[in-house]
């Protein structure tokens, strides 16, 4: 397992003890590199608008669409290290 891989891991485990809970905007980003970063591009249709919550995480996916992953990845920690203070 790569080094960047290795530190991602212990980010998405330090972002589940953050010492407090991040804005919605903030849990939305994370997401988003979360998904970006294991997943790759968003693919399939937007949710409905009354699917408020799903609407938003698709479109902060979305909006980072053509990020490469290693690059998620490293911006994921990046975040992650900035919330834990």
């Amino acid at each position: 397992m790569s080094a960047l891989k290795k530190k991602f891991e212990a980010a998405v485990a330090d972002s589940k003890k953050l010492p407090e809970r991040p804005s919605n905007d903030v849990l939305l980003q994370l997401y988003a590199l979360y998904k970006q970063a294991t997943d790759g591009d968003v693919e399939g249709k937007r949710p409905g608008f009354t699917d408020m919550v799903g609407r938003a995480k698709y479109d902060a996916w979305a909006a980072i669409k053509g990020t490469a992953g290693d690059a998620a990845m490293k911006s994921y920690i990046d975040l992650v290290n900035s919330l834990k203070g």
